[in-house]
């Protein structure tokens, strides 16, 4: 089965598209023949994105302002987009390291109101446009294996990201009914941009060695399982959250 196939002219909105896995999934998106919508805060990176895009091709390639927190900015995103929505892939997230005890509210408050809140934003506006067009749709999450079991020092992420697990099922319930399917993925540690870093320090180490395949996750390891998701090819598939973590969530406590 062609999953990357599946994918032609279909138009994929994703959040958090400036960099990491958003980046990523929007390269693996127009190589497949989607026309890609990217959305995010920082539009010079998206701008950039879109231009490598076009210049490879892509059947269509959009830059989109988006603070996925604001309310009247996701309705303004939604405004934008120019052309009838396919899939929604809800990516946009933060994390804020620190011990629990000590971590401001405010941090909390943000890690929500980016990691929970906002795909609950994106997710309901998606949802009303296709039921009142009367078609389906298809929504991806991203959640983590942090949502099973947690990690020491990012309680805030741990918590919204066990909220994204219940919130595809939850919403994967109710709008079965309208078409619209509503999986998650849950990466283990894939390393990115961000975290490259980490994984050369001691304790960065010592946490690959306990994962059972004894490597850390590239982005590429999560497109056969995201262009599953993704598209028509798994038509009765909706509130699954599908780990990718080289084993970690089975390894011994």
């Amino acid at each position: 089965m062609d999953l990357g196939a599946r994918l032609a002219g279909r138009h994929v909105l994703i959040t958090g598209a400036s960099s990491g896995l958003g980046a990523h999934f929007a390269r693996l998106c127009a190589r497949h023949g989607a026309r890609v919508s990217v959305a995010a805060r920082r539009r010079e990176r998206l701008a950039a994105l879109v231009g490598e895009l076009e210049a490879a091709g892509a059947a269509g390639a959009t830059a989109l302002d988006l603070d996925v927190t604001d309310a009247h900015s996701v309705a303004d995103c939604f405004d934008a987009l120019p052309a009838p929505l396919d899939v929604l892939v809800n990516n946009a997230g933060i994390s804020g390291p620190g011990a629990a005890i000590d971590l401001p509210v405010e941090t909390f408050d943000a890690i929500m109101a980016t990691n929970l809140r906002g795909p609950w934003l994106m997710a309901t506006h998606a949802a009303c446009a296709w039921r009142d067009a009367g078609r389906g749709g298809t929504i991806v999450g991203i959640a983590s294996i942090v949502a099973e079991r947690v990690a020491g020092g990012v309680a805030p992420y741990c918590i919204s990201k066990a909220g994204v697990k219940q919130m595809t099922a939850a919403l994967a319930l109710e709008w079965a009914r309208f078409g619209i399917r509503v999986n998650a993925l849950a990466p283990g540690y894939i390393e990115t941009e961000i975290n490259a870093g980490f994984f050369d320090t001691p304790a960065g180490e010592a946490l690959v060695k306990r994962i059972p395949m004894r490597r850390l996750g590239r982005p590429e390891d999560l497109d056969a399982p995201f262009l599953l998701l993704a598209t028509d090819a798994a038509p009765w598939m909706t509130g699954a959250l599908v780990p990718v973590d080289g084993g970690h969530l089975v390894s011994g406590l």
